[in-house]
Parts: C-alpha cells; sequence; structure tokens
C-alpha cells in the first residue's frame, strides 16, 4: 500500500466583512448581556480602539500608495518599499505575519530608525531575548553615558522593536564600556636638580 501523499496547507478562509460585524456584535451583546456595566464599557471600547488603529493603518496604506514615487532618493522597491518604512503599516503585517521580510531584516530596520547607533549580539526566537551593544563611541547609553540617557536609549530602541518585530519580547543591552581597557597615562617627573635637559643644565634655587 503506497504511503498517502501528504496534503497541501489550506489556505486561510477568506474572511467576510458582515459576518465579522454580526460576530462583533454578538459578542458585545453578549457581554452587556450580563449586567456588568464596567465589563460592557470596557467591550466596547476595545473595539473602538481596534478600530481605530485597523483604520489609521489602512489610511496610511491609501496615502502611501497615492503618493508619487520618489525617484530622487534612488531607493527604488516600488509600493511595497514605502508601506514597509511605515511603522504603522509594517506593525499591521507583522502582527498578522504577513511582512515579507523576515526578523533579521526588520531587526535592524528598526534599529535603522533610532537615533543611537546600537549593533545586535544575538536573538533568542524561542524566548523573544534580543541582546543589543551601543556601537557608539561614548559606550552603553550614548551621549554622558548616564544611566538616564542609557534608559531612554533603550526605551526608542524597545518602541522600535514594537513597530516592526513583535517577536521581540525583551531587550538587553551590554555595555561597552566594561571591554575597553583603561588608557595609560605616562606621568612625567620633573629631573632632579643639577641635571640638564636638553643639554642645558638646571640650576637649583633655594625656597
Amino acid at each position: 500500500m503506497s504511503a498517502a501523499a501528504p496534503s497541501a496547507v489550506a489556505p486561510p478562509r477568506a474572511v467576510d466583512a458582515v459576518e465579522a460585524g454580526q460576530r462583533v456584535e454578538e459578542l458585545l451583546d453578549r457581554l452587556t448581556a450580563i449586567g456588568d456595566q464596567e465589563v460592557g464599557a470596557a467591550a466596547e471600547d476595545l473595539v473602538r480602539v481596534l478600530m481605530d488603529f485597523y483604520g489609521a493603518g489602512l489610511a496610511r496604506i491609501v496615502d502611501r500608495l497615492s503618493a508619487p514615487a520618489d525617484h530622487s532618493t534612488g531607493g527604488g522597491g516600488g509600493p511595497l518599499a514605502a508601506l514597509l518604512d511605515d511603522e504603522l503599516v509594517s506593525s499591521l503585517l507583522a502582527l498578522h505575519d504577513l511582512h515579507p521580510e523576515d526578523i533579521d531584516k526588520r531587526i535592524a530596520r528598526a534599529l535603522d530608525s533610532v537615533r543611537d547607533p546600537v549593533e545586535v549580539v544575538g536573538f533568542d526566537e524561542e524566548s523573544g531575548v534580543l541582546r543589543l551593544r551601543s556601537s557608539s563611541e561614548a559606550g552603553d547609553g550614548g551621549g554622558c553615558g548616564c544611566p538616564s540617557t542609557g534608559e531612554a536609549s533603550r526605551r526608542s530602541v524597545e518602541d522600535a522593536l514594537a513597530c516592526f518585530v513583535p517577536e521581540v519580547n525583551q531587550v538587553e543591552m551590554e555595555s561597552t564600556t566594561t571591554d575597553r581597557e583603561p588608557p595609560l597615562l605616562q606621568i612625567a617627573t620633573r629631573p632632579p636638580a643639577g641635571t640638564s635637559v636638553s643639554g642645558q643644565a638646571v640650576e637649583a634655587k633655594a625656597p
């Protein structure tokens, strides 16, 4: 008996807009029927926030696609490149596993959008932990190197990653200051009295 051929993965079922809207109304009615006004209000607020979020994403897509192509930058890539550069659109694509770029490219895209330069040390896909190292001359945090500056830099990195790479659950910043050896200082001493410097005698003076 021959082995059965592996079945192809069925494509996702098309979502009907009318059915989806009716389903949302049914769920809201069920929550309202519970009798807890706070639960019903929270559910309605959640739906409103989601509609605003996706509505803003759709509006951004229309705006990007209708904008004339800028050939002066020489970026190319067509309309898709313009969409992938947008944080909101990229977050929607990544959220629904529709982003055409892999994780490494999306991490690089996110880090390119932050002010302080950082480099990737490693990413653990199972835990979602991304380890980064500051690549600026000032070390961790850039600027003055103080903890408040480093924390602000880490927050900006986390915000950018949340848009492009929702797979990242935690960011660990490694300091580069500990990897650097302190510079050697040459301490010059005053020559003893009576010795010559550059062929000239040094006369000792009484205090």
